[in-house]
């Protein structure tokens, strides 16, 4: 809380000119800021002179604000990236001057501010150079082909003037023709924002791109396609207007007047990264000949553009407004990331682009990973939302004993909770009521994010169900559920494929390296991590035998209880390892059909993987 507002925290002590004196005080401080950023103007432009050498060249200037110093600071992170990524290690040349030209005295005060000694000055301009080449959905990039940018690792804000409205000149290079970009144009490459998080959450695409376009919901969409591909533009068009039309019957509405996808074929690449009103997507150039890498693109783009909703807007209460200086903290992108992984999939689906049959081979196989997965066992995936900052984006050879993907569990939750609330209203709600009712209360509503609480509140509003041991077991502890007990309301029962089996864990991944069989990961639990394998052990003979490519065929001749001897090198030493096999208790669960379903499971059934009864 501001301290100015405990002038009148305790109002019922104030004497009544005491509390008018406290009043104005008051009102001149919570409107001092606005006065001031009305009088103020900030313009962005961006250049781009020589592209091959990978530098944007960015001049802010800020006019109207005379203050004896401002200072200018670009974010460490971005918006939908929960890592802290330190963009100003790419700035250089950083200068500053007034509306004449004359240089004013500048210093960096920190990791990522430059304060301006500006004098009171009416205009203060500054100037500096960015190294761009890293292209990802949530960096920036500069060649001889291309430009694109994402707003926190180019552009600085003034301090104290992120509210502030302005205006973006884009000077694209000498032969492009082209920008796409979510931001309002005002005329040839020159655009408007109301404020820094506009700018900051509209990426750029600059360059001689396609732009193709399809309209949703009465909605303009453009596609903007940058790198060569095997695509079928008319016909990826129409199934993009599919899956969007598709998101949109989730959530009622479209919340935008336009909407632009920024799609990079790449040799190699995929990702994705939402904003307010567009998105950028990777891809590798050949995916769009094979169905399944096809209907995967498809995933991406109903998975990129259910954030429209679940992030951008109906979103944890950290998640805005932004703190770009540090890390943003919520246990809850498991449902921001990991709820939209259950709906992608689930749209593509609905869309037709998936049988049933295929659609739920994905959640089995999402299941299979995450019980798979020894982490899933040590994290929760609260904890695992909370630490994305230091955990999700730095995985080590450890990660997959140690952690769980707040994406995919949270994603098998989301199809748990759909099944819960598909079962306690006979089929009447399911997930979607819920995301709707959130949408409409905090975002519509009360205008804020929520709160951790408020997501379970809702289920168990819409279910009419206590969701007190879901929460604590699944989502904040590491309890496996009983998957059968949910999926019955489906009519739906895993079967474990390696059910009976006798297979061993051996557990350890290996590489070869100048002809070293190389130890790359052990696996918690493990024959290979009972018995002491390290990660960069080098493996050079199995009972006796030398050991290199063909490891497999050694350790099929294994049984479950044998031991092994096992001859290693750890950092130049010979030793061996007496390694005793374990059974595999991996799973590889699928889905088969009940007997005789209920006409309420065939009702659930249904509905849920959008079958028509006609």
């Amino acid at each position: 809380m501001p301290k100015h507002y405990s002038l009148i925290s305790n109002v019922n002590m104030l004497k009544p000119h005491q509390f008018k004196l406290s009043l104005l005080i008051v009102l001149f401080l919570t409107l001092g800021n606005s006065v001031a950023s009305l009088a103020a103007e900030l313009k962005y432009t961006l250049s781009m002179p020589e592209p091959h050498t990978h530098y944007f060249k960015v001049e802010a200037e800020l006019s109207g604000a005379k203050k004896k110093y401002v200072d200018f600071t670009l974010p460490v992170w971005a918006p939908g990236s929960y890592l802290v990524r330190e963009f100003a290690k790419n700035v250089e040349s950083f200068k500053a001057t007034d509306k004449e030209g004359k240089a004013l005295r500048a210093e960096k005060i920190d990791k990522n501010t430059w304060r301006v000694y500006s004098d009171r000055t009416d205009v203060v301009k500054a100037s500096y150079d960015v190294y761009a080449y890293e292209l990802s959905v949530r960096t920036s990039y500069l060649d001889a082909s291309h430009g694109y940018v994402n707003g926190t690792s180019i552009f600085m804000y003034p301090e104290g003037y992120q509210d502030q409205k302005g205006t973006l000149i884009v000077k694209p290079y000498s032969g492009w023709s082209k920008v796409s970009t979510g931001l309002n144009s005002t005329g040839k490459f020159t655009y408007t924002f109301p404020n820094y998080d506009i700018l900051a959450d509209s990426p750029l695409e600059i360059g001689n791109h396609e732009v193709y376009t399809f309209t949703a919901a009465g909605v303009p969409h453009e596609v903007a396609m940058y790198g060569e591909g095997n695509y079928d533009a008319t016909r990826l068009m129409a199934d993009m207007q599919k899956i969007t039309e598709e998101a949109i019957k989730v959530m009622g509405e479209l919340p935008v007047d336009r909407y632009v996808f920024i799609v990079h074929n790449l040799q190699r690449g995929g990702g994705g990264l939402e904003h307010l009103n567009s998105t950028t997507l990777q891809t590798s150039r050949w995916n769009y000949g094979s169905e399944s890498a096809y209907n995967g693109f498809l995933g991406l783009v109903a998975h990129e553009y259910f954030h429209l909703w679940n992030v951008k807007r109906l979103r944890p209460e950290a998640l805005g407004p932004f703190d770009y200086n540090n890390e943003n903290y919520t246990r809850l992108l498991w449902v921001s990331e990991g709820i939209t992984s259950y709906y992608d999939d689930l749209i593509v689906r609905r869309a037709g682009f998936r049988s049933p049959e295929a659609y739920l081979g994905t959640v089995a196989g999402s299941i299979n990973s995450v019980e798979n997965t020894p982490g899933n066992k040590i994290q929760p995936v609260a904890e695992a939302s909370f630490d994305a900052w230091i955990k999700y984006y730095r995985r080590n050879e450890n990660s997959n004993n140690a952690e769980v993907s707040y994406y995919t569990k949270g994603g098998v939750l989301g199809s748990l909770l759909n099944m819960e609330i598909m079962e306690a209203t006979k089929g009447e709600k399911n997930l979607d009521d819920v995301m709707r009712y959130m949408y409409q209360r905090y975002y519509k509503k009360m205008g804020r994010g929520f709160r951790e609480s408020e997501i379970k509140e809702a289920i168990e509003s819409i279910s009419g169900r206590s969701m007190d041991a879901f929460f604590r077991d699944y989502v904040n502890g590491t309890q496996s559920p009983d998957y059968n007990k949910f999926y019955d309301a489906a009519g739906l029962k895993l079967v474990n494929a390696n059910e009976g089996s006798n297979a061993i864990n051996w557990g350890a991944s290996t590489y070869l390296s100048d002809g070293k069989l190389m130890v790359r990961g052990v696996n918690r639990g493990s024959s290979a991590w009972d018995g002491g394998l390290n990660v960069s052990d080098e493996v050079l003979a199995i009972n006796g035998w030398r050991v290199g490519d063909d490891l497999d065929r050694f350790i099929a001749n294994l049984n479950v209880g044998d031991t092994a001897q096992v001859l290693i090198s750890r950092d130049g030493k010979l030793q061996t390892l007496a390694i005793k096999m374990v059974k595999d208790t991996s799973v590889r669960y699928q889905f088969v059909r009940v007997e005789n379903p209920t006409p309420e499971q065939d009702k659930i059934y249904n509905t849920w993987l959008a079958i028509s009864n006609s």
